[in-house]
């Protein structure tokens, strides 16, 4: 499996690409279902990725910090491969039950919303202010699996925070550490 860092297509400050996806909970989801949020985080992210497994926890903790303070958190899965059953639209309701994911779980079919935000590996967040600008792109926090010791950053979190607290969160591309490519 290809290994690469994350980098993104969209700018700091550019709106977010519009999406209409399946969700693992039978709905349809588009961009517009959320706005008037504090801030949006979107997840790229896919069922069998180590990397995603091990920063589930985390995602978790996150959505039930700032999701109460307004923020909405979506996840999507555009590992739509062959070569992967696990990440297939059928598991993906299961996945979401089995480690307790309460943020809605959207399935990129065609690959097409994951190249509109320039999403190459999974787990890659991308935050968004209220209007749906991008204010963060980068990683969740600065430990890296498979070794997952305690993060020394939360970059997402002090994104959100700055966010939050009205100020810009900056963008930040991680630093070191490679992800799952998303294919």
């Amino acid at each position: 499996m290809a290994l690469m860092k994350s980098s993104s297509h969209l700018k700091e400050g550019e709106k977010a690409p519009a999406f209409s996806l399946n969700g693992a909970d039978g709905k349809i989801y588009s961009l517009n279902d959320f706005k008037g949020k504090k801030a949006v985080v979107i997840f790229f992210m896919c069922n069998h990725c180590p990397y995603v497994l091990a920063k589930l926890g985390v995602m978790n903790s996150l959505y039930a910090k700032y999701f109460p303070q307004g923020v909405a958190f979506i996840g999507i899965n555009s590992n739509n491969n062959p070569d992967y059953p696990d990440d297939s639209y059928l598991k993906m309701k299961d996945f979401v039950v089995k480690n307790s994911i309460k943020f809605p779980y959207l399935f990129d079919e065609s690959q097409q919303i994951a190249k509109a935000y320039g999403a190459v590996c999974t787990p890659d967040p991308f935050v968004f202010d209220e209007n749906l600008n991008l204010s963060y792109h980068g990683r969740i926090d600065d430990a890296h699996y498979p070794s997952q010791d305690a993060p020394e950053t939360n970059d997402l979190a002090g994104a959100l925070d700055s966010i939050l607290g009205g100020e810009k969160a900056g963008r930040v591309a991680p630093k070191h550490g490679l992800l799952n490519k998303v294919d």
